[in-house]
């Protein structure tokens, strides 16, 4: 023990000395250029056409504090009074090119970091821990007051490394029980100490990685992100690793991600890649570790730039990469598992649509159905239809009509769990397979100047029969669009999520000017359903509710920050092209009845109450007995969770899953609303005026 205190004090030391060395950082000359170029942009080119005044310089003056201190564990009271005289001249000092701001907030904060690390590092070489003492800790302190004074926050960050101690702790205990391994609590706690000071030494690592230039990227991206979370600025250097996969987050496992308090949280799992056809990593997972390869070292990520970790994560085709995961839902950050992942490239053939005919039998009466998997909406942008290399989704689900139709199928089930969009145009076509004629989606603009994109009259409609669609929390842009044109002409009956994510903006991305200066990813257009419903924050809400462990979580465009608000215009000039919306209720009524003497479907909804309640945990306690029992039943928890449905993957597209619950579900329920509507077909089409 007595080397276990050397290394960890040598450590102290380098710490905190390190830190003091990078914490002087000051913009170069032509930041102000930039800043000036910026709001000139804004109002000119985002959708709320809103000048950068006092609003949004007291929206980014939280943006920025929170940036670098989202629990409000490192700021002291008295520093946000220093800065608080700011909050409504950011705006002013912006139009005159001054970003000093930026780096004022950024140097406090590494002064106080340093001293947050040093009495951390003390605390764990040193501290007498008392795992019997019954109080709690507030994990979730986005409302919390900043610590008074040091020892306010010293105390906070007793608390917090007792936690993280304990959550150690238990999960070696737990891990332990599972095997022939024999528990010592000594050697637990010691090896927590170990990881934990490794861990605050490359935190404080990451944070004198920045330079003057993510210094100002954090800054001007916290101004952008006061008109709404889509909007940011993107330095060169961001930029670089934005054309490299259009979004930043697209690896080489097949992964979309953000970063969410320190860790990479996964928001999508892309259809056909690696993560997909593993099947172990779920939405909602976090990333706290990667091992780029075999014989390199687990490293902890967290906190770390995110363009950083993704180059880690990438890989030659065929290799290895470790990634340690915190299961959805643990708050804690307790239970943690490494998964190998081979990294391989997506191919469009693993996005593609699948279908096939299930047989479902319902009171007695067997059913043929079609179902069609839409992973995401693509399409060729430089190819027409019959050129060699044409792909379009749209294209791919007519086939599966074809052979539907041929098999005379009575209705249609539309899967566009974790849909999360992509060709504008490919949602029209597709739509385009159902309906006669009409619009399918609205666009304003910034001027307020709307369009209707539409499905010309005389359109052949490929398939004739009842639509189920089926969707999720993950389901956004151009299936909220889908799913909501097909509802809102009567054309078919939507299941799932309470909502679908609701994101209803258009994003552009603009040059600044030289190269140097960076880019401008600008909210500059918002979508409407043809009844003038917008679909953001609303998304399109499920006609009959059939939850997902998904709808438990934080996920959505709800939960961002700063998201764009509700909005409606007038209805575009559209008929209803059928009636299958008066079936909704019976359908909810019967299905009802049915799963309520379903067990596994009740299991299912119980499992999903479990996760909310941890997801909306905000205190945890610092007793070992107390802390051990909740962890406890967090892992048969998580090991339900890991049991139960998920969208479709590409092992199991093929026929029905047993697992999927869901997907079950809404199979009965089209078999039921063929039923009802006794195997009639969409009716002729109308002109409007007749």
């Amino acid at each position: 023990m007595k080397t276990f205190k050397i290394f960890l004090t040598s450590l102290c030391f380098f710490v905190a000395s390190s830190l003091y060395t990078f914490a002087d950082l000051a913009p170069k000359d032509y930041y102000g250029e930039i800043a000036k170029r910026m709001v000139n942009m804004l109002p000119k080119y985002h959708v709320l056409t809103q000048r950068v005044d006092d609003v949004i310089s007291a929206q980014a003056w939280t943006n920025v504090i929170t940036t670098y201190d989202y629990d409000r564990s490192v700021f002291l009271k008295s520093d946000i009074d220093s800065f608080v005289g700011r909050k409504f001249l950011l705006d002013d000092e912006l139009k005159k090119g001054d970003v000093r701001f930026a780096y004022l907030v950024y140097n406090t904060y590494i002064e106080r970091l340093t001293e947050r690390m040093f009495y951390a590092t003390n605390f764990l070489i040193n501290a007498e821990v008392d795992f019997t003492k019954k109080e709690n800790y507030l994990i979730d302190r986005k409302q919390a007051q900043w610590p008074a004074d040091k020892a306010a926050a010293e105390d906070h960050w007793r608390k917090r490394l007792t936690n993280e101690l304990l959550a150690q702790i238990v999960s070696a205990e737990l891990e332990a029980n599972k095997t022939t391994n024999i528990f010592s609590f000594a050697d637990a706690l010691a090896t927590a100490r170990t990881n934990l000071v490794k861990r605050y030494h490359q935190y404080s690592q990451v944070m004198k990685d920045p330079d003057d230039e993510q210094v100002l990227q954090t800054y001007l991206s916290s101004v952008c992100r006061a008109y709404d979370p889509h909007t940011d600025y993107m330095s060169p250097t961001l930029k670089e690793d934005f054309d490299i996969d259009m979004n930043l987050t697209l690896c080489g496992v097949g992964a979309v991600l953000q970063l969410d308090e320190g860790a990479l949280k996964i928001v999508e799992i892309v259809h056909g890649g690696p993560l997909d056809r593993d099947g172990r990593i779920k939405e909602g997972d976090k990333i706290v570790g990667v091992r780029k390869s075999k014989d390199a070292q687990l490293e902890d990520i967290t906190w770390q730039p995110m363009r950083k970790t993704i180059k880690k994560i990438r890989g030659p085709k065929g290799t290895v990469v470790t990634l340690e995961i915190v299961p959805r839902g643990d708050v804690t950050g307790a239970k943690r598992q490494l998964v190998d992942i081979v990294r391989d490239e997506i191919k469009l053939d693993d996005m593609a649509a699948t279908g096939h005919v299930e047989k479902v039998v319902l009171n007695g009466v067997t059913n043929n159905l079609g179902y069609v998997y839409l992973p995401s909406f693509y399409g060729s942008m430089d190819k027409r239809p019959g050129e060699k290399g044409y792909r379009s989704c749209a294209f791919d689900v007519a086939k599966y009509i074809a052979e539907f139709n041929a098999e005379d199928v009575g209705g249609l089930l539309l899967d566009l769990r974790g849909n999360g969009g992509g060709s504008l145009m490919e949602a029209v076509m597709l739509s385009a397979l159902f309906v006669h004629s009409g619009p399918v989606v609205q666009v304003s603009d910034a001027v307020n100047s709307t369009r209707a994109l539409s499905i010309p009259y005389g359109n052949p409609v490929a398939f004739f029969k009842p639509i189920v669609v089926l969707t999720d929390r993950a389901s956004a842009s151009a299936s909220e669009i889908v799913a909501a044109h097909l509802h809102d002409t009567g054309r078919a009956i939507v299941l799932g999520d309470a909502r679908t994510h609701g994101k209803g903006t258009v994003q552009t991305v603009m040059r600044m000017g030289p190269e140097t200066f960076g880019s401008m990813k600008l909210t500059t257009a918002r979508f409407y359903r043809i009844n003038g419903e917008s679909t953001q924050i609303e998304g399109m809400p499920a006609d009959i509710k059939l939850p997902s462990p998904l709808d438990a979580l934080e996920i959505g465009e709800d939960k961002l920050p700063n998201a764009l608000p509700f909005t409606k215009i007038e209805p575009a000039r559209y008929s209803l092209s059928w009636n299958l919306y008066t079936y909704a209720k019976e359908l909810s009524r019967n299905a009802e009845k049915r799963l309520a003497e379903n067990d596994k479907y009740q299991r299912h909804l119980r499992n999903i109450e479990e996760i909310r309640k941890v997801a909306q945990r905000k205190e945890v306690p610092l007793d070992y007995a107390t802390r051990k029992e909740m962890m406890l039943a967090d892992e048969k928890l998580h090991q339900d969770d890991d049991n139960k449905e998920e969208p479709p993957s590409r092992k199991r597209r093929k026929k029905k899953d047993s697992k999927d619950v869901v997907l079950s579900t809404a199979f009965d329920i089209l078999a039921d609303l063929v039923r009802l509507n006794g195997q009639s077909k969409l009716p002729g089409e109308r002109r409007w005026w007749e």
